[in-house]
């Protein structure tokens, strides 16, 4: 866990922050966290990373453009140590990924104290912040985890989630899973985009604002997602026909302006909870991947597939992403699916 004396300082550092800039992922765990933090202060900028779970110094031109007095990283599983070194400014980190040791960093992550506790950057920028309890549902759940203060929110704000106890059944089956949805597809638009409905976004008060279209943001947000999920539900229908056909699911989809390789992962777990599922993109000269199986623990197993394979990856134990070169794809699949039988036949 994070500790209260942790999070007293991180909320210290937030309010002594003239000038912060927030780097987050692109996911719905990113962007709430991100506007958590920054409602919170009612300042700073930010900025989201996309596509890469690496912070790298391409983005010190952001820390250039802004001069920040400090960098708030929020749920990214790597930092550049070369951006560190060059930021030259104070960096916090939020993490909920497994543990990495950078220098010159106030790190925070649940699992230094307890491995198991993975629980989202959200829920924490939340026990930071004690505000906008509906953005921190949606970061929560949008990381397939249910927090303790869900009753809360159901009172505050009914009608939008019943008795489901499944992340899945919230996300597919409730209006609080459209929301999450609406947040997560937005992310898919360009960058200039996306910061205009993040900052929109920083400034509703209550989620109806979007699901009812009840104010001018809420109407362009809500338009926003709906051109993003046409485009989703064509590639969603070809996944499924792959999926119903193997226990050991690749899908691979080519090049285009969204990516929906982790939306995709996550649909298609809920509606084939006992297979093994991959979804790769094609980018340039890599394949861009998520992977999700409730199985067994596949963050080992996705270690072992990454030797002697151009690449990298990471994530948790049921849901991982990774960046594996074109020409090393078919290998990186033949490793991946091989260790996974080994799992399987020792368990």
């Amino acid at each position: 866990m994070i500790s209260e004396k942790e999070l007293k300082e991180i909320r210290e550092l937030l309010k002594s922050s003239e000038n912060p800039l927030f780097f987050y992922d692109d996911d719905p765990d990113g962007l709430c966290s991100f506007i958590l933090l920054r409602k919170y202060i009612d300042r700073g900028r930010g900025v989201v990373i996309k596509s890469s779970p690496i912070l790298t110094t391409d983005y010190l031109r952001k820390v250039e453009e802004y001069t920040p007095d400090r960098i708030f990283v929020l749920d990214k599983p790597i930092l550049s140590k070369e951006f560190v070194e060059r930021a030259n400014t104070s960096i916090v980190w939020i993490d909920h990924h497994e543990p990495i040791k950078v220098e010159n960093v106030r790190y925070y992550n649940p699992r230094l104290k307890n491995p198991k506790d993975n629980r989202s950057t959200s829920y924490w920028c939340y026990k930071v912040t004690k505000s906008d309890i509906w953005v921190a549902v949606c970061g929560v759940v949008g990381d397939w985890q249910i927090p303790e203060f869900i009753e809360e929110f159901k009172k505050r704000y009914p009608g939008l989630v019943g008795s489901e106890k499944d992340p899945g059944e919230i996300l597919y089956n409730t209006e609080l899973g459209k929301l999450i949805r609406i947040l997560s597809f937005i992310l898919k638009n360009r960058t200039s985009e996306i910061n205009k409905c993040a900052k929109m976004l920083c400034s509703i008060n209550n989620p109806f604002e979007i699901l009812n279209k009840e104010t001018p943001k809420g109407k362009y947000i809500y338009k926003s997602f709906e051109i993003v999920e046409k485009k989703y539900k064509k590639l969603l229908n070809a996944a499924i026909r792959v999926a119903s056909k193997e226990n050991f699911v690749v899908f691979t989809y080519p090049s285009s302006r969204h990516s929906f390789t982790g939306d995709l992962a996550n649909e298609l777990i809920y509606r084939f909870p006992e297979k093994f599922i991959l979804v790769a993109r094609e980018k340039g000269d890599e394949m861009k991947m998520s992977m999700r199986c409730m199985k067994i623990e596949i963050l080992d197993v996705l270690k072992k597939a990454l030797v002697g394979v151009d690449g990298y990856g990471g994530g948790h134990e049921h849901a991982c992403g990774a960046n594996v070169k074109k020409s090393d794809f078919d290998k990186f699949i033949k490793n991946l699916k091989s260790e996974y039988e080994k799992v399987l036949r020792n368990r």
